[in-house]
């Protein structure tokens, strides 16, 4: 099943449950617009490099189009409509004005040099400029992409347009980037677990964490969560992964990553094979690397009784499927990576104020939006007898709906 379809169908399972019109469905279905450019890089042999790009954009009933860019070889129409779905339905669920978009480049970016990337990124938000803007569209880093790259784009953009911060998110801090933006995504990742744990009662000190993926979101869901006293067991990384049941140190693990490019031999650990990582025994396994990790064909070796979506679209509907049939309790990807929409919502507005806030403020406004999301999905579950990635798309989608209605258009 492609990724798209999946997503359309967590979308269409809600729309079943809410009975939503058909006028609706049709609205909220497809993307209301998809822009495939070409980008060409001079490159520093003297050849020239083509790579197929696209920037999509799902739906605006709530707000501007908001979503990141990813370099990834990968890339492909069908994952960008995927992703920019999960951030209509992201967006809506954490209560943040904006609608869904996604866009990437299909390329491998460790095969450029910083001066090819810099002609990449710049080339691509000249391509995409006529569709974006500050009220129209604001894109932000994801896979691959960080905040220097969007320095570039800022740079690129404003040079056409006039000095325009808001126009895109994940910048440096001294090109009005937000404190607290590099940690959101885990930061809200963890908020999200430390609610659940507090509803549930579970014990801190007692909850083994499983991460599969060890770049920004994984690294720094490993860090905070470790600090309030969550065992981290293992972690992975592309290269492979590793397992130290007494507990891992995460910063220990990521000085050791910076310096030799991977989580493997890190000297307090013992190697395992990737594919074996989610079948290590823990309480919570964290998927924050790539897409489709968790499938049917090996869902049954999961052997966490709790999964926190910390990447997009990680787990698959027939893996989704399994893992009810087991008794796998799943926090959706919409609410699980949610961290990092909120806090790049939270950069355009001190952007849009011409305001810089302090740290604290913004992991204050990160936390009370995961509360407020996790403690609806939580509730909404419980009282209906449904799955929580159930809970959260119906909280989402009928905010999207109600939105549509509003204007009086349909």
């Amino acid at each position: 099943m492609e990724a798209f379809d999946a997503v359309r169908g967590f979308f269409e399972e809600a729309a079943d449950r809410l009975g939503l019109e058909p006028s609706l469905r049709d609205a909220l279905t497809m993307p209301s617009r998809e822009i495939q450019v070409q980008i060409r890089v001079p490159l520093d042999d003297g050849s020239l490099g083509v790579y197929p790009a696209w920037r999509v954009q799902h739906n605006a009933a709530r707000g501007p189009h908001k979503g990141g860019l990813r370099f990834h070889p990968s890339v492909s129409l069908d994952e960008i409509r995927c992703f920019a779905a999960l951030m209509t339905w992201k967006c809506a669920l954490v209560d943040i004005p904006f609608g869904g978009g996604k866009g990437g480049v299909q390329v491998e970016p460790k095969l450029l040099s910083a001066a090819e990337c810099e002609r990449l990124s710049r080339g691509f938000i000249r391509a995409i400029g006529p569709v974006i803007g500050p009220m129209v569209d604001i894109p932000a880093p994801d896979v691959n992409t960080s905040a220097r790259e969007m320095g570039w784009m800022y740079d690129e953009y404003s040079r056409a347009h006039g000095d325009s911060p808001a126009v895109i998110t994940g910048k440096p801090i001294s090109l009005g980037g937000s404190l607290g933006r590099e940690a959101a995504t885990g930061r809200g990742a963890v908020l999200c677990l430390d609610r659940i744990a507090h509803a549930r009662g579970w014990t801190r000190e007692k909850i083994r964490l499983v991460v599969e993926g060890y770049g920004n979101a994984g690294s720094w869901f490993s860090i905070l969560a470790s600090q309030l006293g969550y065992k981290v067991v293992a972690v992975s990384d592309s290269k492979g992964a590793i397992h130290n049941p007494e507990g891992l140190d995460p910063r220990a693990v990521l000085e050791h990553k910076r310096a030799t490019a991977s989580v493997v031999d890190f000297k307090y650990a013992d190697p395992i094979d990737a594919h074996d990582l989610i079948a290590t025994e823990a309480e919570v396994l964290v998927p924050a690397a790539l897409e489709e990790s968790i499938r049917g064909d090996n869902a049954d070796r999961v052997a966490a009784n709790y999964i926190v979506e910390v990447a997009n679209y990680p787990t698959t509907p027939d893996g989704d499927e399994a893992l009810t049939a087991r008794g796998v309790s799943v926090i959706p990807d919409i609410l699980g990576s949610a961290g990092g929409v909120v806090v790049s919502y939270l950069e355009w507005a001190q952007n849009m104020q011409h305001e810089a806030w302090p740290e604290d403020k913004v992991n204050d406004r990160l936390k009370r939006h995961m509360a407020v999301a996790t403690d609806a999905v939580l509730g909404r579950a419980d009282a209906s007898g449904i799955t929580q990635r159930e809970a959260a798309y119906e909280i989402a989608v009928e905010r999207v709906a109600e939105a549509e209605r509003a204007p009086g258009l349909l």
